[in-house]
C-alpha cells in the first residue's frame, strides 16, 4: 500500500516542500529510504522504527520503500522522523490515508514515542500555509512558537500515542487559533538616551542613522562615550510591524533561538559580536549554514566595538550584503540565500593608545597610527553614510548639565520621518532613504540650487567617489525629513558633508 504527507526542508531561512512517500510491499523484507538524504535523516529509519514498536504497534515484515520528494533537494535534520512514521502508519493500514491530505507535519522522535522539539517551525508553517494545508501538526515543545504566527490551524502533540487519537477525531481535534491583536514591543528598555551628557553633535548623527536607516562609524578618544550611544541606538528606533516581525522570527527560528519565554520577535535586533567572531560565525556557516551574526541582525543593528580589532577576512565579508541586503553561500550540497538588510554602526579609536590627535597625551608613532588606521580598508569605510568625531566631555560641563530628550521623545521624532519616507516610496521597495539606489537617489532627493553648488564644490574638493555623492544626498534627504523640509537645504547639504569628511582627518 502506498501512503504520503507533506512536511518541509529548511534552506537558508526559507521552507521548501517536501513530499514524504511510503509504500509497503510483498518481498524481501527490508527498509530503504531514498531522496538525496543527509546521514541524520538516514538515522530516521532506526528511530522511526523503534519507536512505532514503543508505541504498541505491531507490523508484519515487508519491503518497506520511504522517498523524500524532490530527489534533487538536500533533506537535511532530524524533522522529517513524524512525517516518515505517519506516512509508514497509511501505508500498513493504521491511520486513514484520507486524514493526511491537506496536512503538513514535523518532528524528530525518540525511541520511546516522544515527539521532540525542532528548529524552523515557522518557516514549516509558512510553507504549509503556501502549499494550501489546513492543518500543521508539530511538537508540542514548538507550539507556543507555532501558535504566535496566527494562519492556519496548529496541532501540537508530544508523543505517537498522542499523534494516533488525535487521528481518531474530526479535523484532527485541532481549534482555530484565537485572533492576536499585533503590538509591538519598544518599551521596557534600561538604558536611555537622556543619560548621555554631552556629544551633542554624536546624538544627532545617531538619531538622522536611525531616521534614515544609514550605517554609522563612531571615532573619537576613549571613554567619549562611543559604545553607550550605540548600545542606546535599540532605544530610538520604532517598532517593527508584524510583517518584518514574521521575516525576524522565521529567522530566529531555524536559527534555534526561540524558547517558551519568547515566541516572536518583537524588538529590533542589537547584534554586538566579539572582535575575535570568525567569518563563518559573522556571515552564517557549516556544511548545512545557519543564519550568522549578519543575518540575525536583520532589520535592526549590527554593532561592531573596536572596529580595526576585527579580522580583516571578516570585515570584508560585510561588503557585500551591505550593498545587496542579503548574503549568499554556496556550499557542495547547495547555494544558500540569507536576507541581511541591517545598519551597521561600528566604534573606534583613532590610535592603539587611544588618544590621537592629541599629541601631549598619545605616544603612538605616525607608522602605528597608519597601521591601526589601515585595518579599516577604504571599500568598507565607503560604505559609512555618517562618520561622527567624539572627544571626552570635559568635568565642569558634567556639573549641573540639564539631560537632553529621552529616548521616547527621540523615537517619536523618529517615526514622523519614517512616516514621510513611507509615504515618499509608497508603491515601491523602498523604505528608507539609506536604501536607495543610485537613479532612485537623483530622483527623490531633490536640492535647492545653492545645495547642488555646494555639494558639486565638495565632491571636487574632498575628492569622493560617486557612492560618497549620493551618499551625502541621502543622508541630507533623512536630516530634511527630520526637519519636515520637501526640498534639501544648503544647510542639509553641509551637515551631511561634515559626516562624511571627517574620515578624510584620520584617512589621508
Amino acid at each position: 500500500m502506498y501512503s504520503s504527507v507533506l512536511s518541509t526542508a529548511i534552506s537558508g531561512v526559507e521552507g521548501v516542500a517536501v513530499l514524504v512517500e511510503a509504500d509497503v510491499s510483498n518481498g524481501l523484507p527490508m527498509f530503504s529510504m531514498v531522496g538525496f538524504l543527509s546521514s541524520r535523516v538516514r538515522e530516521a529509519q532506526d528511530r522511526v522504527w523503534t519507536a512505532l514498536r514503543n508505541t504498541g504497534l505491531s507490523f508484519p515484515p515487508k519491503r518497506i520503500t520511504v522517498n523524500l520528494s524532490p530527489a534533487d533537494i538536500r533533506k537535511e535534520g532530524t524533522r522529517f522522523d513524524l512525517p516518515i512514521a505517519a506516512a509508514l502508519l497509511g501505508a500498513f493500514g493504521y491511520l486513514d490515508k484520507e486524514k493526511l491530505q491537506g496536512v503538513c507535519m514535523a518532528g524528530e522522535l525518540g525511541l520511546n514515542g516522544e515527539v521532540k522539539g525542532i528548529r524552523g517551525v515557522l518557516s514549516i508553517i509558512d510553507t504549509a500555509e503556501k502549499n494550501g494545508c489546513s492543518l500543521c501538526i508539530v511538537p508540542k515543545k514548538n507550539l507556543p512558537e507555532a501558535v504566535s504566527a496566527g494562519r492556519i490551524k496548529i496541532l501540537g502533540i508530544s508523543s505517537l500515542k498522542e499523534f494516533l487519537e488525535h487521528a481518531k477525531e474530526d479535523d484532527w481535534g485541532a481549534s482555530e487559533l484565537p485572533d492576536c491583536k499585533w503590538r509591538s514591543d519598544q518599551e521596557g528598555y534600561q538604558e536611555d538616551f537622556s543619560e548621555i551628557l554631552g556629544q551633542e553633535t554624536a546624538k544627532k548623527a545617531a538619531v538622522t542613522a536611525a531616521a534614515g536607516f544609514h550605517n554609522i562609524l563612531f571615532i573619537g578618544t576613549k571613554g567619549a562615550g562611543k559604545t553607550m550611544i550605540a548600545f542606546r541606538l535599540p532605544t530610538i528606533f520604532p517598532g517593527l510591524n508584524r510583517e518584518e516581525s514574521m521575516e525576524l522570527s522565521r529567522i530566529y527560528s531555524v536559527a534555534g533561538l526561540l524558547d517558551e519565554n519568547r515566541t516572536l520577535i518583537k524588538r529590533r535586533p542589537f547584534r554586538c559580536p566579539h572582535h575575535t567572531i570568525t567569518p563563518k560565525a559573522l556571515a552564517g556557516g557549516g556544511a548545512y549554514p545557519l543564519p550568522g551574526e549578519i543575518t540575525l541582525a536583520h532589520k535592526g543593528i549590527l554593532f561592531l566595538d573596536e572596529l580595526p580589532e576585527f579580522s580583516r577576512a571578516s570585515l570584508e565579508i560585510l561588503r557585500q550584503p551591505l550593498e545587496q541586503r542579503k548574503i549568499y553561500i554556496s556550499r557542495v550540497h547547495g547555494n544558500y540565500e540569507f536576507p541581511a538588510d541591517f545598519l551597521l554602526a561600528a566604534a573606534m579609536n583613532p590610535c592603539p593608545c587611544g588618544y590621537y590627535p592629541d599629541r601631549n597625551r598619545c605616544s603612538c608613532t605616525h607608522h602605528q597610527i597608519a597601521a591601526y588606521l589601515g585595518k579599516v580598508s577604504g571599500p568598507l569605510l565607503d560604505r559609512f553614510d555618517i562618520c561622527t568625531e567624539m572627544r571626552e566631555v570635559p568635568g565642569e560641563m558634567l556639573k549641573g548639565q540639564k539631560k537632553g530628550k529621552s529616548s521616547e521623545e527621540l523615537r517619536r521624532e523618529i517615526s514622523r520621518a519614517y512616516e514621510i519616507q513611507k509615504e515618499r516610496y509608497k508603491g515601491t521597495e523602498i523604505r528608507f532613504n539609506g536604501r536607495l539606489g543610485g537613479k532612485d537617489t537623483e530622483k527623490y532627493c531633490t536640492a535647492e540650487k545653492a545645495a547642488k553648488k555646494l555639494l558639486q564644490r565638495a565632491y571636487e574638493k574632498l575628492g569622493l567617489s560617486v557612492r560618497g555623492y549620493h551618499k551625502i544626498l541621502k543622508t541630507a534627504r533623512t536630516i530634511a525629513d527630520l526637519e519636515n523640509s520637501d526640498l534639501i537645504l544648503e544647510s542639509h547639504i553641509s551637515e551631511a558633508i561634515c559626516y562624511r569628511s571627517l574620515d578624510k582627518k584620520y584617512w589621508k
